[in-house]
């Protein structure tokens, strides 16, 4: 019988959580220690290097697995929460903390964030799921912290994203149904696909 060697591409789950946790702390270390205008940009800064981190390691480690179908997922998971947040945000119109603009509702990034996290839940399991999650909670104590959002901006992107993560990924065992949200400005709702 031949022997076959199998390699594993890309990062291990536990030095993905491990070093998400690492930056985590070190980006709050650096957002705390600054003075008041500079803690907002360290803020922002911060929960912009989450969702990096969180969109890369959604796609990333299935791809560096093989997994293409969990990519696939963990893509249209964060695809659908982002449309719906943004078809939000140009339909209610309200100003930011900072008075930047008139797009807080909801967290762009809370939903982004928050259906990578549960794409990995879903996809790898409680042991890379909960750090991420952490990871997601992180980034929306951040965009409110820096002042881009509300609480309660952050808690409906969250809403948003964690019902794309549960809704498009799916266990390694497939299900026979699967409901995709969509949405725009003019409205939105959802597709639903049944396999037979």
């Amino acid at each position: 019988m031949p022997i076959r060697w199998v390699s594993r591409c890309g990062p291990s789950p536990q030095f993905a959580a491990w070093a998400s946790l690492r930056l985590l702390v070190a980006v709050l270390a650096m957002a705390l220690a600054a003075p008041a205008a500079a803690h907002e940009r360290g803020w922002a800064h911060a929960s912009d290097a989450g969702e990096g981190i969180l969109a890369l390691w959604a796609l990333g480690v299935p791809l560096a697995e093989g997994d293409g179908s969990g990519a696939l997922q963990a893509a249209g998971s964060m695809a659908s929460a982002e449309a719906a947040a943004q078809a939000l945000k140009y339909t209610v119109h309200e100003t930011r903390p900072d008075g930047s603009n008139r797009r807080s509702f909801p967290s762009g990034h809370a939903s982004l964030s928050f259906a990578a996290a549960t794409s990995i839940l879903e996809r790898r399991g409680p042991e890379e799921g909960i750090p991420a999650l952490a990871l997601a909670s992180f980034v929306g104590l951040a965009r409110v912290e820096a002042r881009k959002h509300y609480w309660y901006d952050v808690l409906a992107g969250a809403a948003i994203g964690t019902a794309g993560g549960l809704l498009i990924t799916h266990p390694l065992a497939d299900k026979r149904v699967a409901v995709v949200p969509w949405g725009d400005s003019h409205g939105g709702g959802a597709l639903v696909a049944v396999a037979f």
